[in-house]
């Protein structure tokens, strides 16, 4: 599917796009194929930084991520630009420090497409995704946890943005 012929568009942005938002922009995909491939959804992910563009995900991302039957391995790191504030439906940041910076490069006219990720489950205390980069394997793990959850309520979204 290409973003052209998509119902409905959606970009995870973390900071160097290597480790949450890979994480969850694969995670939706598998969930999408599994539980609502009826709905027609891009998914994409992006960084705020320049770190590690043309890079695949962290290793310890894409092996969390192999253990609940998710693949990331393809996906390579991209610095969100300018125009993917009017391409993309929905832009959901993994923590209110990249909110910031996507809210202060986007245009006014984009900020209502700009969310918390953990905004989709208002039962959780805990607003970021907390960065897993310079910890053990258990990080990722909670990272795919706390992804998955929202992603659950994200697809409920998603499928009363198309009806």
């Amino acid at each position: 599917m290409t973003i052209e012929n998509a119902s409905y568009r959606v970009l995870f942005v973390c900071m160097g796009n290597i480790c949450r938002s890979p994480t969850a922009e694969g995670a939706l995909r598998q969930m999408l194929a599994d539980t609502a491939p009826d709905l027609s959804v891009f998914i994409d992910s992006a960084g705020t930084h320049a770190y590690h563009v043309g890079h695949p995900p962290d290793p310890r991302a894409c092996r969390a991520a192999q253990r609940r039957g998710i693949d990331i391995s393809s996906l390579q790191a991209r610095k969100i630009d300018a125009a993917d504030y009017a391409r993309f439906d929905l832009i959901i940041a993994m923590d209110r420090l990249n909110l910031a910076a996507m809210k202060e490069q986007a245009e006014q006219q984009f900020h209502g497409r700009i969310k918390l990720l953990l905004e989709f489950v208002p039962e959780f205390e805990q607003q970021d995704v907390p960065d897993p980069y310079y910890g053990g394997a258990s990080g990722f793990e909670h990272v795919l946890d706390l992804v998955e959850a929202a992603n659950r309520a994200l697809i409920a979204h998603i499928r009363e943005s198309i009806v």
